[in-house]
């Protein structure tokens, strides 16, 4: 089923990867192979594709990275069709409307996966990471890409903040082979960014 999205997986979890909208944003659906059960990251645009893949893969919520206008461009859209979105505090008021607020250090249960948050301030104030417990994978949202993390040239963001938060949640403290699926455009792996931290610093982005 949906074979062609499937972009990940192991003995307990599939990933799911859509790319939609001008920006190419990256949708992932994180789907138990236990139970069936799922979660949809970044309501990011083009509801009309979203939501039958929401039916069909059992999509039981929906969970926002951060508010940055294109990562919700859908978000009334599944709202209206019954799912419920969550997103940090700190986002919260870039959002349309919303039904949950995601804390920091919680754990988010999709069937028999946890999910953990992480916030990750410095692309926006509430930027929030999710790490699959038992697979080594870290949903990134804008914080961290190949290559570097997230612009912070926007409201909001702060440099030294993001570059902060990159080193001390998630370099500090995640394998070198997790796998680093970002907001857009491909994987990476951190094991591949950290030993860039100081040319980050250097280069002032």
């Amino acid at each position: 089923m949906h074979s062609e999205l499937l972009h990940y997986e192991d003995s307990q979890a599939e990933i799911h990867k859509l790319v939609v909208g001008p920006m190419d944003n990256n949708v992932f659906i994180l789907r138990c192979k236990e139970t069936g059960d799922s979660v949809l990251l970044d309501a990011a645009n083009e509801h009309e594709k979203l939501l039958p893949l929401c039916q069909q893969l059992n999509v039981r919520r929906i969970l926002e990275t951060h508010g940055h206008w294109d990562h919700i461009q859908a978000v009334p859209a599944v709202r209206d069709a019954g799912y419920e979105v969550g997103i940090t505090a700190d986002d919260a008021a870039m959002l349309p409307s919303y039904d949950f607020v995601l804390e920091d250090e919680s754990v988010i249960e999709v069937g028999r996966l946890r999910l953990h948050t992480i916030h990750n301030p410095g692309h926006t104030p509430g930027s929030m990471s999710f790490r699959l417990e038992g697979s080594p994978v870290l949903f990134s949202g804008d914080t961290l890409f190949p290559g570097g993390p997230g612009n912070t040239s926007f409201e909001g963001g702060d440099f030294p903040t993001i570059i902060r938060s990159i080193e001390d949640r998630l370099f500090s403290k995640l394998a070198p082979e997790t796998i680093v699926m970002p907001g857009h455009g491909d994987d990476t792996t951190i094991g591949a960014e950290r030993p860039h931290l100081q040319e980050w610093i250097d280069r002032g982005w």
